[in-house]
């Protein structure tokens, strides 16, 4: 973040809010004028400070009705291991994200399906039965009540205030 003006963090954040708005539009909410934004947007890009943009669709209105959680367990924890698992999951396309964390689980998948037969289906044929998984523990979402992408600039915004 340090390397990350004001008027970088603004752009971060308004194009988190609103990923489509033009270059004019994005120069005139940080208060710059158009070609240094795009220049700074480009930078942003080139850093990795922006991965990329795309559209939040709506999964139920395209016929995937289950969201679950699966909580993955390995038999080993071998660096080895853990990076198959991780490539094994890129080819998994009900598999939305993989995240290996530290404690009782290796892994938590989220995971989309069009109905619960598909999701079991995949969990029996796939999941469970995949090189090096001990043990699946699952839980069906019900419903979401936040979901927020990126991360909360208010927060960023306020850290860097107590540190001036």
């Amino acid at each position: 973040m340090s390397k990350l003006d004001e008027i970088d963090r603004r752009i971060l954040a308004e194009l988190q809010a609103d990923g489509r708005m033009t270059n004019v539009e994005l120069a005139k909410r940080v208060g710059i004028s158009a070609p240094p934004c795009l220049r700074r947007v480009r930078t942003l890009e080139e850093s990795g400070f922006i991965r990329g943009y795309h559209a939040d669709v709506e999964a139920r209105a395209l016929g995937f009705e289950v969201q679950v959680f699966a909580m993955v367990g390995l038999q080993s924890q071998a660096e080895m291991d853990l990076s198959a698992f991780e490539r094994r999951c890129q080819g998994w396309p009900l598999v939305r994200e993989c995240h290996m964390l530290n404690g009782e689980v290796d892994f938590v998948l989220k995971c989309v399906a069009p109905d619960l037969s598909s999701f079991q289906r995949f969990l029996t044929e796939q999941l469970t039965s995949a090189e090096n998984v001990a043990s699946v523990k699952t839980s069906l979402v019900i419903r979401c009540a936040k979901d927020e992408p990126g991360v909360p600039f208010e927060i960023v915004e306020e850290r860097l205030a107590q540190i001036a």
